[in-house]
């Protein structure tokens, strides 16, 4: 008896199958993935409570109206937001393609796709600069905006207060996704999957990413749609 418990844990230590038939990493992954799916939650849901709540609210058409390189006084609602979030898109799509490749054990492909995704993530947090720099030109950080309410009437810091943490709280996760992917990205370079004959951690950062990618369609409807 007691040999087979050992044996058992051993074996999920190991990269065994687990209780539940799914590789033991990969499990964890799900478990870290819902425990930071509760924390967006709580952040959206109380951002919600305080924005249906309260009678104004500013029109993101109005707030985020700028694009990068665009002659003064041209107003391009949502535009911007728009190409952010195609980027982060299709670089899910390129993760996708890298996770088949590793499980056809296609070296080439895998590092080609990772590069495609590493690249994606950066011009998205690039882009984020961007927006957080020009709002903060305009007056807009913690604890102060700049932005009257859609009816005209003045508004509260909430509205800036959430924006800056929850779309700052979004980026830092890609931000490590990025990290993440480039660690991936020089295992697979340096043989390190090829020698273990699996890439299995290519899938559990391919998680993490289609994660941090769906997130980003609730922050994307809450704050720019809403």
């Amino acid at each position: 008896m007691s040999t087979t418990t050992t044996a058992t844990t051993t074996n999920l230590w190991t990269g065994g199958k687990s209780p539940f038939n799914v590789e033991y990493g990969k499990l964890m992954m799900w478990y870290f993935l819902m425990s930071d799916a509760f924390t967006f939650g709580a952040f959206l849901i109380s951002y919600g409570t305080i924005r249906f709540s309260t009678n104004g609210w500013p029109d993101p058409n109005e707030v985020f109206r700028s694009f990068p390189f665009a002659p003064e006084g041209v107003h391009a609602p949502l535009v911007f937001v728009s190409v952010m979030t195609f980027i982060l898109i299709i670089s899910s799509v390129t993760m996708v393609l890298a996770v088949k490749a590793g499980q056809e054990m296609n070296k080439k492909a895998v590092s080609l796709n990772l590069v495609l995704t590493i690249i994606g993530g950066i011009a998205f947090l690039s882009c984020q600069a961007w927006e957080w720099n020009h709002l903060f030109h305009e007056g807009a950080w913690w604890g102060r905006n700049p932005f009257m309410n859609a009816d005209g009437t003045a508004s509260s810091t909430n509205f800036t207060n959430y924006f800056f943490t929850i779309t700052g709280f979004h980026g830092f996760h890609v931000f490590s996704g990025v990290i993440i992917n480039i660690i991936m990205l020089i295992m697979t370079l340096t043989d390190q999957f090829e020698k273990r004959g699996h890439y299995l951690m290519i899938e559990k950062a391919g998680l993490y990413w289609h994660f941090v990618d769906l997130v980003w369609v609730f922050v994307f409807t809450c704050f720019y749609l809403i």
